[in-house]
C-alpha cells in the first residue's frame, strides 16, 4: 500500500495536503469483510510540528450496503472529518482513539488503514434502506415471538421425581 504511505521524515515543519480517490480496489486491499463496494474521495491535511503530527481527514463518498430488513442493496453516504494526533515517544502505541504514539525515528505513516477504519466506523450497526427511515420499530410491523401466550407451570417430569426419591435414601 505504498500509494497511501507518507514519508514523514522528509516533510518540512508545515501543513501538507494529500488527496486520494478510492474505490473497490482500495476496499478489497483492507478487506475485513465489512465493506466491499464504494467510491470515496479522501483529503488529508498533515500538520508536522516538532513534537507531533496532526492529521485531519475529510472523507466523502458512498458505500454499498445490504439492508438488514429487506436484504436489498442501497448506497449509504459517508461524510466524516476525524482527526488523529501522532505524538513522538519511545514506543508505538495507541494512547486514545484519536492520539497515537510513534517512535522518533518513524520514517512513514500508512494513512490508508486509518481511512479504511474511518469509513467502517461511519457505517451504522443497523443498516436500513432509506425507504424505511421514517418508520419506527414500534409502529406496526411484524414481531416474532416463540411464546404461546400461556404461562407454563413449573411441572416436574415424574421420572425426575423418582430419581430425587432415590437420592434421599
Amino acid at each position: 500500500m505504498e500509494r497511501y504511505r507518507v514519508n514523514i521524515l522528509g516533510l518540512s515543519l508545515d501543513v501538507h495536503h494529500f488527496e486520494y480517490d478510492l474505490g473497490n480496489e482500495f476496499l478489497k486491499k483492507y478487506d475485513a469483510g465489512l465493506v466491499s463496494e464504494g467510491v470515496f474521495k479522501a483529503q488529508v491535511a498533515l500538520d508536522k510540528r516538532e513534537t507531533f503530527l496532526e492529521a485531519k481527514f475529510e472523507i466523502k463518498g458512498s458505500v454499498k450496503l445490504v439492508c438488514d430488513r429487506s436484504l436489498g442493496e442501497f448506497d449509504y453516504p459517508i461524510d466524516v472529518s476525524p482527526k488523529i494526533i501522532f505524538k513522538y515517544g519511545s514506543e508505538d502505541k495507541e494512547i486514545s482513539e484519536d492520539v497515537m504514539m510513534i517512535h522518533h525515528g518513524t520514517e512513514s505513516l500508512e494513512l490508508g488503514k486509518f481511512i479504511y477504519e474511518f469509513i467502517v466506523l461511519a457505517i451504522p450497526m443497523k443498516k436500513l434502506h432509506p425507504r424505511f427511515e421514517n418508520e419506527s420499530d414500534e409502529e406496526g410491523g411484524i414481531i416474532y415471538s416463540s411464546e404461546t401466550g400461556e404461562e407454563k407451570k413449573d411441572e416436574i417430569d415424574p421420572r425426575w421425581e423418582m430419581l430425587k426419591k432415590l437420592n434421599k435414601n
